[in-house]
């Protein structure tokens, strides 16, 4: 029997933290949304309010429905508030000894019976687990860019981690609407696992001249219906967050098709780490994103 879920910690108010957090109020839940400061914590939080106002001009949600959902965030820079809470999800910078020290803090913090979830998108959900007192109670909650909008949310099950936790995990991500799919406690999990060499290929086609940036964009998505190309997609999900995700999954495996291309080593030590940054393989100072032309 799965333990129920009312009260949810959100840690990290950042790319994906704020999205995460807008979705379990959304879905009824009182989130404490933390971050390491006031200026990040703000800058999250007027991420949340924007959406939710786009929202009521759609015609989407109502201006008291919107209200409800932001009313139902309590944003905070202390730890101690996230005591009571029966589900703590980390999303912060993808960092494994960051992740690991802010789990040893909080695990002396959050009531015992509390589960703890990662939404790491290529870490091993394992290595986290076994910093904290409840390993048992630990899993993968991988959410997708914007979690708003995106439907999958992979539940990761690591060796530790018992059904009831994994049955909770489970039945949380599909309250919120999710489409949640296990899966086992692999490098990049599912989808990256099959997507990061897609964008890296497509990073390698570039460089050995195939076709322009656009011009691989635009074959992509009218030859493969995808609604957005390699590497416009790249420069989306952040090209630094590739990067990470690109020395795991080289780490795990050991083959060439997961290792950075020269090109993204480069332009990671430009600092150009995509829509972010406003430079990747495209340019977003403009009213619309253009190639890159220093590339």
């Amino acid at each position: 029997m799965s333990k129920a879920i009312e009260k949810v910690g959100v840690l990290g108010a950042g790319l994906m933290g704020h999205g995460i957090a807008q979705v379990a109020a959304q879905a009824g839940y009182e989130v404490v949304l933390r971050e390491v400061d006031e200026a990040t914590l703000q800058k999250g939080l007027s991420k949340i309010e924007k959406q939710l106002a786009r929202a009521v001009e759609k015609g989407k949600s109502s201006q008291e429905d919107a209200d409800a959902v932001r009313a139902r965030i309590h944003a905070t820079v202390d730890y101690g508030e996230l005591a009571d809470r029966d589900l703590v999800i980390e999303a912060i910078t993808e960092s494994l000894p960051a992740k690991l020290e802010m789990w040893r803090e909080i695990d002396q913090i959050v009531q015992p019976q509390a589960v703890f979830a990662t939404n790491t998108s290529s870490l091993a959900v394992i290595d986290q687990a076994t910093v904290t007192s409840r390993a048992g109670q630990f899993v993968g909650l991988h959410y997708f860019n914007p979690a708003q909008v995106m439907k999958l949310v992979e539940v990761v099950r690591c060796v530790t981690t018992t059904d009831q936790a994994f049955e909770t995990a489970l039945e949380f991500a599909r309250s919120e609407g999710k489409l949640a799919i296990p899966t086992r406690d692999t490098a990049g999990f599912i989808v990256n696992r099959l997507l990061v060499p897609y964008t890296l290929d497509a990073i390698r086609a570039y460089e050995e001249g195939v076709g322009s940036i656009e011009e691989i964009d635009e074959a992509m998505k009218a030859g493969a219906g995808h609604p957005m190309g390699p590497l416009l997609l790249s420069d989306f999900v952040g090209l630094d967050t590739l990067g990470s995700i690109c020395d795991v999954l080289f780490d795990e495996f050991r083959e060439r098709r997961f290792a950075r291309p020269p090109m993204l080593r480069k332009m990671l030590s430009a600092g150009w780490f995509g829509r972010k940054s406003g430079l990747g393989f495209y340019d977003y100072s403009g009213e619309t994103p253009a190639e890159n032309a220093a590339l």
